[in-house]
This record gives C-alpha cells, sequence and structure tokens, in this order.
C-alpha cells in the first residue's frame, strides 16, 4: 500500500530587483530556497532547505536514501504545510532504533548542504547492481534531451537539476537547491510508482548537472541505477565506491564529449559518434 501524500505548493522564484553593469535596475528571477523540518512519528529528525517544488517525494526519498524505510508501505502518510515550513510523516509500525541510527552524521558537499547518516557508508557492500548496458546513442540522446528541457535554471540559475531516464526516455526533471535533494525527490517518486519503472528493457539512467561525489554515487547504486551521468566531474570517494560496485559514472557530459570513469564495461562504444557535430549550447 502506499503513502498518503498531500500536494503542497510553493512558488518556484520570486521577482527581486537588481543593478546591471550599466547602474540602471532590472527585474530578475532568483529561485526560492524555503526550509522544511521533518518530523518522523512526531519526533523532529531533520530541517531540509528545498526549493519546494516536490516536498512530499523529497521526504519519502529522503527516508529511502538514508535507508530509514525500507519500503513505501511502512509509511502511511507524508503531509507538508508550508504555513509553520514542517513535514510530518506517520509510519505504520515506527522505525526501529531509529535514535541510534540517527546519531552519528556526515556533512556532505556541494551547494545547498545536506547530511547523510553515518551507517549509509557501512552499507555499501550490500548494494547489489542490475546488468544494464548503456549504448553511446543512448547516452548522446539523453544529453540532447537535457539540453532542450526546460528549466528554473535557464530563467533563474543557482539551482541544481536531475533526472531520471529508461534509456531515452525522460521519466522526471528535478530541481532543487541542492543535488541530494534532487536525487533523494526522484527517489520518492519512484517508490510512489505503482509499477516499477525499471521495465528491464532500457536501463535506467541517472543524469545530474552536479559533481559525481560519494553521496550521489551511493544514491544511485540504492535506487538500482547503475549508469550514472554528469555534466560535472567526479569525486576522489565517489569514484572509490563507483569502482567497488561496479556503477558506471560519466562525467564531463556536453555535446559529444564524455568521460567514463568506471564501469566502462557497461557502455556499448561507438566512438564514429563522437565525430558527429555537436549540438548547439544550451542557452
Amino acid at each position: 500500500m502506499l503513502p498518503r501524500l498531500t500536494q503542497a505548493r510553493a512558488p518556484l522564484t520570486r521577482e527581486i530587483e537588481a543593478v546591471d553593469e550599466h547602474g540602471q535596475p532590472q527585474a530578475v528571477s532568483i529561485p526560492a530556497e524555503r526550509d522544511l523540518t521533518v518530523y518522523v512519528d512526531k519526533r523532529e529528525l531533520v530541517t531540509l532547505m528545498t526549493l519546494g517544488a516536490h516536498p512530499e517525494w523529497l521526504v519519502l526519498g529522503y527516508l529511502r536514501n538514508q535507508r530509514l524505510v525500507a519500503g513505501p508501505q511502512e509509511v502511511e502518510s507524508v503531509t507538508v504545510d508550508w504555513e509553520v515550513a514542517s513535514a510530518a510523516v506517520k509510519t505504520r509500525s515506527g522505525i526501529d532504533r531509529i535514535e541510534e541510527r540517527t546519531a552519528r552524521r556526515v556533512v556532505t558537499t556541494g551547494c545547498g548542504q545536506g547530511s547523510v547518516f553515518g551507517a549509509l557508508m557501512d552499507d555499501v557492500s550490500s548494494i547489489r547492481l542490475p546488468d544494464a548496458m548503456l549504448d553511446q546513442a543512448t547516452l548522446y540522446g539523453i544529453l540532447e534531451a537535457i539540453r532542450r528541457q526546460e528549466s528554473t535554471y535557464k530563467s533563474a540559475g543557482s539551482v541544481h537539476g536531475c533526472a531520471l531516464f529508461r534509456g531515452s526516455e525522460l521519466l522526471l526533471f528535478v530541481e532543487d537547491v541542492g543535488r541530494h535533494n534532487a536525487i533523494d525527490t526522484i527517489a520518492g517518486w519512484m517508490w510512489m510508482q505503482p509499477q516499477p519503472v525499471d521495465t528491464g528493457a532500457q536501463p535506467l539512467v541517472f543524469y545530474t548537472t552536479g559533481r559525481l561525489t560519494s553521496e550521489m554515487v551511493i544514491k544511485s547504486a540504492q535506487m538500482g541505477v547503475a549508469i550514472v551521468v554528469s555534466r560535472s566531474g567526479m569525486t576522489e570517494m565517489g569514484h572509490a565506491i563507483a569502482s567497488q560496485l561496479g556503477l558506471c559514472t560519466i562525467g564531463r557530459a556536453l555535446n559529444r564529449r564524455f568521460l567514463c570513469y568506471t564501469g566502462a564495461q557497461r557502455l556499448r562504444w561507438r566512438p564514429e559518434l563522437a565525430k558527429a557535430p555537436p549540438a548547439a549550447s544550451a542557452a
């Protein structure tokens, strides 16, 4: 049984007045950033700084990626109220040893700085990834789809974007002030689908505009995604964990160029496609 979710909404941008290089005032849009305090069974868990596009999916995905709940059936409801900036999670049977499991936190890197509970790092060895393969032509299709995607970044900047693809089919695109929020939102959305999104016919591919850090690698793997693509680069710990898991990580991916850092065996290479004329850069 899937949890009941509210559908809380809030403006994603606001208009302010800035002054340009000529000393002239201009109306510009900037992304919203708001705090959302998460309570689990009336116990305060964490405060997330978020854009607020899909707060219920974000909270559900946060619980999933922190491995605090094993499945959506363990959650009865997620209720978001922006007037008090809170998300109330009601579980069906409570979370076993929640105090112990949330006692140690690791502060993560990047924009919209986040945290993971220490036990998350201890569970890496238990993750098993599907036997997914990605054709180089499909990779280029993904990059083209991202280039054409309408986004808050194009209108206001200052946000990270993440997306989930099945082959070259875009399933969901999410933006937030931190890449960890965006991937958690996707994880929550995946749990809320009545049927698994991994059909086996096409590989699931996770795309992010942010760096491939250890946190992003682990969360992607926990979601059952064996191929991760980034517009940016990769960190040393991210590389070590991806190598351990056999996860394919592709970075510096723009137009026809990319670097495959790990898991090159998961790519069906077609190097002749790299010589094709690149698409025009995104605005």
